[in-house]
């Protein structure tokens, strides 16, 4: 297992902080955020936590995934990598 967690379904008010404190119950948060949208600087609505181990980020998805935050379910599961994405961006070289 891995020890990173999505978290998704976040209220727009939710930061980083007070996503960590939601975690902390379920063990050691070595990190929490929120992703926030360049251009606007407002929440995406989702994020990452890190837990210390295995059995902690597990503890953290079983007591939070479908919990309420905020008025919202969480989902909580496993992050998975990022996906690599095309550039095609509509520049000069996209053209011909």
């Amino acid at each position: 297992m891995n020890n990173k967690l999505y978290v998704g379904n976040l209220a727009f008010s939710v930061t980083s902080e007070s996503l960590q404190d939601s975690f902390t119950g379920f063990g050691d948060v070595q990190s929490a955020k929120v992703m926030m949208d360049r251009e606007t600087g407002r929440s995406k609505g989702f994020g990452f936590v890190e837990m210390s181990t295995d059995a902690q980020a597990q503890a953290a998805i079983d007591g939070l995934n479908g919990k309420t935050m905020e008025g919202r379910a969480l989902t909580v599961n496993v992050a998975r990598p990022r996906e690599e994405r095309s550039g095609g961006g509509g520049g000069y070289n996209n053209r011909y």
